[in-house]
């Protein structure tokens, strides 16, 4: 198979200048304001956006350490498959966030309940639509005894690189 690369599309911005703190999903992100920089030269992609209460941002887990299949993921002490898990450190570190647009203005926009690093390269953004996007779930596995814990949950720094490495450069 043909190696497949992505180029950033943008950068987000957050108040999270370190993973030790960062809320691990947006639903516990409730309020946190940030902005996403797009690049002009995608700008003209963000026509009628403002038509959407959430969007979709796709990023980059730069600061993840190098992936591993099994992992203790947040909220549970158990080893799991990494698929299983929204673990950063992951073969491809993609990460997923639904964030509130709040407004866009040429080529920023403001986001609110922002669950990413500050300076996380933006891969792409789809408009949330919920007839598209939710589902109603039988099973959530191994979470469904964790789940309440999200709300006081945040990142305690276990995925990322120490200070000054990066996934990339590793």
């Amino acid at each position: 198979m043909n190696e497949v690369k992505y180029n950033p599309i943008g950068i987000i911005h957050s108040p999270f200048k370190e993973p030790r703190g960062t809320p691990i999903q947006s639903a516990s992100a409730k309020g946190v304001e940030g902005t996403v920089e797009v690049f002009p030269e995608y700008s003209k992609g963000l026509k009628d956006l403002e038509g959407f209460s959430h969007i979709i941002l796709l990023c980059h887990f730069h600061l993840s350490k190098k992936p591993s299949l099994r992992v203790k993921p947040y909220m549970d002490s158990q080893i799991h498959g990494v698929f299983a898990t929204r673990a950063p450190s992951r073969p491809n570190p993609i990460g997923i966030s639904i964030v509130r647009l709040i407004k866009l203005d040429k080529n920023t926009l403001q986001v609110q309940d922002v669950d990413v690093l500050d300076g996380t390269p933006l891969l792409d953004i789809k408009p949330y639509v919920p007839k598209f996007d939710e589902r109603d779930a039988d099973r959530v596995g191994w979470l469904e005894k964790k789940v309440h814990k999200l709300p006081a949950s945040k990142d305690d720094g276990r995925f990322a690189e120490p200070k000054g490495v990066k996934h990339d450069e590793i």
